[in-house]
This record gives C-alpha cells, sequence and structure tokens, in this order.
C-alpha cells in the first residue's frame, strides 16, 4: 500500500469550509486540484454515501481516469472516497481550530500492479508531494473564494493556537 498525508491550517471557519469542499465538491474539486481535467458527477441530488463521479487526471504527463463514490460523509467533519475501478481511498477530514480549519487530507493506493512495483519508491515520492500540493492548493483557493470576518481578519493578526 501506498499512502500519504498532509494537513494544513485554513484561516475561515470550518462550516464554510466544509461546505466549499465537500458539498459543494463538484463544483470546486478542480479548484485546488489542477491535474483533474475532466470531471462528471455519475449520481442525481447532493453528495452523501453512495454518491459516484468520475474524473480524468493528468499527473506528469499519464492520464488516468478512475471512478469513485463516497463512502463516509459527516457533516462538518469528514469527506471520503472510494475507488471503484482502481483501488484507491480519500479522506478531508475538518477540524476547528479557534475560528479556523484544520484540514487533514490522506491519499491511499491500496494495491500496487505488478508491473509497477519496481516504481514503488518514486510513487511514493509522487503520492507524497501530490497530497502536500493538494493541501497548499486547497488552502489558496479557500481563502481566495471565501471572504474573512472580522473575527477571522483580527485572529490572522496573531498567530492561531494550534
Amino acid at each position: 500500500m501506498v499512502q500519504a498525508q498532509a494537513s494544513t491550517l485554513i484561516r475561515r471557519p470550518t462550516d464554510q469550509v466544509f461546505e466549499f469542499v465537500a458539498d459543494n465538491f463538484h463544483r470546486n474539486y478542480r479548484h485546488w486540484s489542477p491535474e483533474v481535467v475532466e470531471f462528471e458527477v455519475l449520481s442525481d441530488g447532493p453528495i452523501r454515501p453512495g454518491w459516484i463521479a468520475r474524473q480524468v487526471r493528468v499527473d506528469k504527463g499519464r492520464r488516468t481516469s478512475a471512478r469513485f463514490r463516497v463512502s463516509h460523509y459527516q457533516a462538518g467533519e469528514r469527506l471520503a472516497f472510494q475507488g471503484i475501478d482502481k483501488p484507491f481511498f480519500v479522506e478531508y477530514r475538518f477540524a476547528p481550530i479557534h475560528v479556523h480549519t484544520r484540514v487533514e487530507f490522506r491519499f491511499e493506493l491500496q494495491r500496487l500492479d505488478l508491473m509497477w512495483r519496481p516504481f514503488e519508491r518514486v510513487i511514493r515520492m509522487a503520492v507524497r508531494d501530490g497530497a502536500e500540493s493538494l493541501v497548499r492548493n486547497l488552502k489558496q483557493v479557500v481563502e481566495a473564494e471565501i471572504a474573512a470576518t472580522p473575527d477571522e481578519r483580527q485572529a490572522a493578526a496573531r498567530p492561531p493556537i494550534v
């Protein structure tokens, strides 16, 4: 199994960050994940367990397509996806830190095909770098898209308590 975790502190309230990332995933995902060149919702209705989507990504010149389903949705706290065609798991966790939000991202490639095993070390590094890049992008996008409240502006003037 290949896995990576990364986290960031987003200077916006948890309810707004969760809404932007999870509830509006279908609209906003490509904003923080520019490797996604196509995204299609395959389910009707709002995001919830069982909701399915398809993505096409181009990572370092390699084009891949995958369908995935929401495996966990806990309002304000957690959103997770499980690959349908490919063995991967993605999780976003949200935690309030004063008037800000700690977002933790986790990616697991649950099985590495035999032909890719000689490249496992390189794949691990790419997955780690991808997770770190994703949370950096997510922070930038959310803080640019969601206006800061007066409390947040005041809190941003001093370091957060972590």
